[in-house]
C-alpha cells in the first residue's frame, strides 16, 4: 500500500553508485557543475532536492534514460565548499518520489516529482513478516559483526515498519541494483517480503564463509602455526629494528620485579605477561594492553603500608581544630580509633556518616586520616550505574581500566589508607551494567574483602587494612544488605550558635584568603554573621553561609580595587549593600500575652522554628475546624487535646455542654506550607483551653510535645542534645 502526498518541482541531483533512502542521513561529494547549480537552487528555495541513482556510473552527463525514475526527496542539511569547485553536502532523506516530468534550465535540471508516504494496514501476516525480517537481521548482525548490538536494538525498536525496512537495507552491503529494487518498492509489505528474501540469502553466504573459515583453521595444527608465526615475527622485528625495544622493556620489567616486594602469585602473573609481550611486536595493540596491565600490577601497593599514629589525644586535637561542635560524633570516632589501636590488624567496622549536605561528613573523614597519619582517598559514588566502576572492566578491549577501588589505592600508594566512599545513597542500578551496590558488599565486608578481586587486575588484593568511611544524605535509600555491614553515625544539622562559631573561626578567614583580602582589610562587625545566618540562609550545614560570606568579601574586594582606602566594615546597617535584601523572615513570638494564642516549636531539617498556634471559640454546633494544611497526625492531636479538655471541664470551670454549643477553630499560620508531626498536641490544647476560659497564654514560653487523653505530655525527638 502506498499513500500519494503531492506533486512538487525539485532540482535534480543524479548520484553515481549511491542510493539514498528516506530517514537516512549521509554526506555526498558533488563535483559536476549541473549538480552544484541544482544544490544552490535548492538552498535559495526550500532546501529540498531530488536524489536518484544513475544506471551507469561511467556516464558523465546522464540523460533521462540514464537515471532511475524512482528516487528520494531529500533536505539539504549542510553544504561545505572543498577544493576545485567541489562541494560536500549533508542530506537527509524524507520521502520516496517518482519523476513524472523534466524541465531543463541552462545550468541544471528540474523534475516534477510525485511524492509518496509509507502506509499499511495492520494484520497478522504483516506482523509475522516484520518479526521474520527482524529475526533474520539479528542473525545477520551476530554472524557479520559489522555493526554494534546497540545499533541493532535502535533499529528494531522502531514502530514505523517502512522506516525499519529502509534502515536495515542501509546497513546491508548490497549491490546498487538490489538497493534500487528495494527503493522502488512503494508498497511496504512487498518491500518487507523482498528484504526478507535478501536477508535469508545473505545469511546463507555468511554461514558458508564461517564454515570455510572453520575448515581451513582446523587444517593447520597449532604447533606448526605457532612456530611459523614466531619465525615470521622475529624476522619482522629484526627488519623494523624493534627487537631492542621489546627486549629493553622486558629486561626493565624483570629488573623491577626482582627488586620489588610482590606476592608470589603476582610475580607469576607478571612473568607470564612479560613472556607474552616478547612474542608480540612493540607496536601491536595487544602489546600495548599487556604493558599497561604490567605497569598497573607494579604500581599497586601490595605490601606498602603507612604507620598509624596511636596518639588519641592528638587525634582529639585534630578533630577539634578542624570542626566545631559535633561532640557526640567526635566521641564516637575517638572511641573507634582507640579500639583500632588496641586491636591492631583486626578488621575494623565500616563507619557510615549520615546527615544532610554541608554538615562536614567529607571533611570529618579527611580529619580522621590526618589524625591517624594515613593517606586519604575519596571516591564519589553518586550516579554510578555500572558495576565495572567498582569491580573494574575485564581486559577484553583497549580502554579497559580497573575499578575506583583499585584506582584509589594506586593513588594513595599504601594498602591502608582512609578510603572515603562518598554519597553511597545515590548509587544507581542498570539492567545491563549490573548493580554497583551489590559489588560494594564484597568491598565493605570485613570477612571477605581480604580477597577482593578486581576484574581488570584479575587477582586477589587485600582490602582488610583499609579504613572505610562511607557518607550518605539519606539512610533509607541504602540497600539493607549494604547498610547491615556499616556502623551508622548520624550528623544532625548545626544550631545557629554552632554556625556562628564556624563562620567566625573558619569560613570568614577562608573566604578572605580565597578573595585575596588581608584579615584586617575587611571586618565583619558584631551581629553581622548572626544576621547572615538568620536572614540569608536556611540550611542544615554551612555551604550557603560560606557562599554568602564569600559574596560579601567579593563586594569588599571590588570596593578596595576601585580605590577605597582603609578598612571595609560590614555592619548590620550596610549589609544590604553587600548581599541585597534578606531572603528569609524569622517568625517572632507575640510581644504580649493573648487569649487563644500559644507558641509551639517545630523541628525541621534545617534547624527549628517557633509555630504560633491560634484558637477561637464561635457559636456553633460542636465542630472542630482545623486550618493551615495540618497533616493527619496533627489533626488527631487536636482531637485528643479537645477530648482531654472535655474530660476536665469541671476542674477547668467549663459548662459540661460547652462543646455542643460552640465551634472551635484552630489555625496555624503560613497555610501554604504543609505541617505534620506528633509534637503539637500540648500547644493546640493550650490554645483551645485559653480560648474557652478567656485566660491569656504567656508569650515568652514555647511548648512542644504530644498530649495524651490523661493529660500527659510525651517526650519529643529531633532536638539536638537529647538522646
Amino acid at each position: 500500500m502506498k499513500k500519494y502526498l503531492e506533486t512538487i518541482n525539485l532540482p535534480l541531483v543524479p548520484l553515481r553508485g549511491v542510493t539514498v533512502f528516506p530517514n537516512m542521513i549521509m554526506h555526498l561529494d558533488i563535483g559536476r557543475e549541473n549538480s552544484v547549480n541544482a544544490l544552490e537552487s535548492a538552498m535559495v528555495s526550500d532546501r529540498r532536492i531530488f536524489l536518484t541513482a544513475q544506471k551507469s556510473s561511467d556516464e558523465e552527463e546522464p540523460t533521462e534514460d540514464g537515471i532511475y525514475d524512482i528516487g528520494t526527496v531529500a533536505e539539504v542539511r549542510q553544504i561545505i565548499k572543498i577544493t576545485d569547485g567541489n562541494v560536500r553536502v549533508i542530506v537527509e532523506g524524507i520521502h520516496r518520489g517518482m519523476i513524472v516530468g523534466y524541465r531543463d534550465f541552462d545550468n541544471y535540471t528540474e523534475v516534477d516529482v510525485e511524492v509518496y508516504e509509507d502506509a499499511w494496514k495492520d494484520s497478522m501476516q504483516l506482523e509475522a513478516l516484520v518479526r521474520g525480517v527482524v529475526h533474520e537481521f539479528e542473525e545477520w548482525v551476530k554472524l557479520s559483526k559489522r555493526i554494534p548490538s546497540e545499533t541493532f536494538i535502535a533499529v528494531t525498536i522502531l514502530e514505523d515498519i517502512g522506516r525499519l525496512a529502509d534502515l536495515i537495507t542501509s546497513h546491508l552491503n548490497l549491490k546498487l541494483e538490489t538497493k534500487q529494487e528495494l527503493l522502488e518498492c512503494l508498497d511496504v509489505e512487498e518491500r518487507l517480503e523482498k528484504l526478507y528474501a535478501i536477508l535469508a540469502r545473505e545469511l546463507e553466504v555468511l554461514q558458508m564463509e564461517f564454515q570455510i573459515n572453520q575448515r581451513v583453521r582446523g587444517q593447520i595444527e597449532k604447533l606448526q602455526k605457532d612456530s611459523y608465526l614466531r619465525e615470521q615475527l622475529r624476522a619482522i622485528h629484526k627488519e623494523l629494528g624493534e627487537d631492542e625495544d621489546v627486549s629493553e622493556n622486558a629486561s626493565e620489567y624483570r629488573k623491577k620485579l626482582s627488586e620489588g616486594d610482590y606476592p608470589d602469585e603476582v610475580k607469576e602473573i607478571i612473568e607470564k605477561e612479560i613472556v607474552r609481550m616478547e612474542r608480540l611486536p612493540s607496536m601491536a595493540q595487544e602489546a600495548s594492553v599487556i604493558r599497561t596491565y604490567i605497569e598497573w600490577l607494579f604500581d599497586l601497593p601490595w605490601r606498602i603500608s603507612s604507620e598509624d599514629s596511636t596518639d588519641i589525644i592528638n587525634a582529639a586535637k585534630v578533630l577539634d581544630a578542624d570542626h566545631y561542635g559535633l561532640e557526640k560524633v567526635k566521641e564516637r570516632i575517638l572511641d573507634f580509633l582507640a579500639v583500632k589501636v588496641l586491636t591492631q590488624d583486626k578488621p575494623a567496622p565500616i563507619l557510615c556518616l549520615v546527615g544532610p549536605p554541608g554538615v562536614g561528613k567529607t571533611s570529618l573523614a579527611s580529619s580522621v586520616a590526618k589524625a591517624m597519619n594515613r593517606k586519604f582517598v575519596r571516591a564519589s559514588l553518586g550516579g554510578i550505574r555500572d558495576e565495572g566502576e567498582i569491580r573494574g572492566h575485564r581486559r577484553t578491549y583497549v580502554g579497559a581500566m580497573p575499578g575506583r577501588i583499585i584506582q584509589g589505592l594506586k593513588k594513595a600508594g599504601t594498602n591502608n589508607p582512609v578510603f572515603l566512599l562518598d554519597e553511597v545513597d545515590k548509587l544507581g542500578k542498570d539492567a545491563y551494567s549490573g548493580d554497583p551496590s551489590s559489588a560494594l558488599l564484597e568491598v565493605l565486608d570485613p570477612e571477605q574483602n581480604n580477597t577482593f578481586n578486581d576484574h581488570y587486575i584479575d587477582t586477589d588484593f587485600d582490602l582488610s587494612k583499609v579504613l572505610w568511611i562511607v557518607t550518605a544524605n539519606n539512610l533509607g535509600t541504602i540497600p539493607k544488605p549494604l547498610r547491615d555491614r556499616m556502623e551508622i553515625i548520624t550528623l544532625s544539622s548545626y544550631t545557629e550558635h554552632e554556625k556562628l562559631e564556624i563562620a567566625r573561626r573558619y569560613l570568614s578567614k577562608r573566604q578572605k584568603e580565597t578573595n585575596g583580602l588581608e584579615n584586617s582589610s575587611v571586618v565583619f562587625a558584631k551581629g553581622v554573621l548572626q544576621k547572615i545566618i538568620a536572614e540569608y540562609t536556611r540550611e542544615s550545614g554551612v555551604r550557603e553561609l560560606e557562599r554568602m560570606i564569600g559574596r560579601a568579601c567579593r563586594k569588599a574586594a571590588r570596593k578596595i580595587v576601585e580605590g577605597y582606602e582603609g578598612t571595609v566594615y560590614i555592619t548590620t546597617k550596610n549589609l544590604r549593600d553587600f548581599l541585597g535584601r534578606p531572603k528569609y523572615l524569622q517568625t517572632k513570638a507575640e510581644k504580649k500575652p493573648q487569649v487563644g494564642v500559644s507558641t509551639g516549636m517545630a523541628w525541621t531539617e534545617v534547624g527549628g522554628d517557633i509555630l504560633p498556634t491560634e484558637a477561637i471559640v464561635l457559636k456553633g454546633k460542636g465542630k472542630l475546624l482545623l486550618t493551615g494544611q495540618l497533616g493527619d497526625v496533627m489533626q488527631e492531636s487536636a482531637q485528643a487535646g479537645l477530648t482531654y479538655i472535655r474530660s476536665r471541664s469541671d476542674i477547668m470551670q467549663l459548662d459540661e455542654d460547652f462543646y455542643e454549643k460552640n465551634d472551635i477553630h484552630i489555625h496555624l499560620p503560613e497555610g501554604a506550607i504543609p505541617k505534620d508531626g506528633p509534637s503539637a498536641g500540648i500547644t493546640m490544647a493550650t490554645a483551645m483551653f485559653s480560648a474557652l476560659t478567656k485566660k491569656k497564654v504567656r508569650s515568652d514560653v514555647a511548648m512542644t510535645g504530644e498530649i495524651t487523653l490523661r493529660g500527659n505530655v510525651l517526650p519529643i525527638g529531633g532536638l539536638k542534645g537529647l538522646s
